[in-house]
């Protein structure tokens, strides 16, 4: 990432400087308030100047990419990002980076692997490529699940600040799935600051008997966690090693979706 006229964007030998600027603005709106974001805030936020952001927001919403709403003016998403959502919805662009990647994991950990998007701190799975061997599981795609009993959902939350991550736990209220399940606040904090320090997380037999899982995240190009992967099986006997190394293993294959979405990782906040 380099900076460029205050913005920051991704270079390449290849990149379009003004077109990445203004891609990293309609991101950086979808990704804001549903209210919408003014323009001082959008200014602050790219580290450009006022008047090179609202020349460039000016195009986007004279192109449909964006829209304006007074007082304000405001920033939103345009009718334009909806079209072309419904278009990309039956090709989703994060499985056919992530789905290779998910094969490649699979076959070398024996495993089946799947990909949650990141929905507000929940994990929500949108693919998955099932191991070798007779032992297939019942895990739906495209549901919002309980994110303090599996190891994608832990992971998530553990990028999130302890304020956003308690705000998650009360909305979902630590249900219990198994006798292994985390149900108390202070115990899942302490669970988050571990996966914070070894940078993956883990589901013993926490969200259904017998399902051993380990999750890591993986990020977008302005170092937002916007996802995880998760390796899962049998729960077996398996030694602190063998789960580390399992731990490593996830993470370098969470790096290669991060890497192949051209994202990179930001030093960890204070929480």
């Amino acid at each position: 990432m380099t900076l460029q006229g205050g913005f920051v964007t991704q270079s390449s030998s290849t990149t379009v400087g003004s077109v990445a600027r203004a891609l990293d603005l309609v991101e950086l709106v979808v990704s804001g308030p549903d209210v919408g974001m003014p323009l001082s805030e959008i200014a602050k936020a790219v580290g450009g100047s006022k008047s090179a952001v609202l020349a460039t927001l000016r195009t986007l919403v004279d192109f449909g990419y964006l829209r304006t709403e007074e007082p304000g003016p405001k920033y939103l998403p345009g009718m334009m990002l909806i079209r072309l959502g419904d278009l990309a919805s039956a090709h989703d662009p994060l499985i056919a980076v992530a789905r290779p990647i998910l094969a490649q994991l699979s076959a070398e950990s024996g495993l089946t692997i799947r990909v949650a998007r990141n929905d507000s701190g929940y994990p929500v799975f949108i693919d998955r490529v099932d191991g070798p061997g007779f032992v297939l599981f019942h895990t739906p795609l495209g549901i919002r699940e309980l994110p303090h009993v599996s190891s994608a959902g832990k992971a998530i939350l553990a990028e999130l600040s302890d304020k956003e991550a308690t705000a998650v736990a009360r909305e979902c209220g630590l249900v219990s799935r198994t006798k292994n399940s985390i149900t108390k606040l202070g115990e899942l904090k302490k669970e988050l600051e571990h996966i914070r320090k070894v940078g993956f997380a883990t589901d013993d037999e926490e969200d259904a008997q017998g399902i051993f899982c380990v999750g890591a995240t993986f990020f977008d190009h302005f170092g937002r966690c916007i996802g995880a992967i998760s390796a899962t099986g049998v729960k077996t006997d398996m030694t602190l090693a063998q789960v580390s190394n399992l731990g490593k293993l996830v993470i370098k294959f969470a790096d290669q979706v991060t890497h192949e979405l051209h994202g990179r990782k930001l030093a960890r906040r204070a929480r």
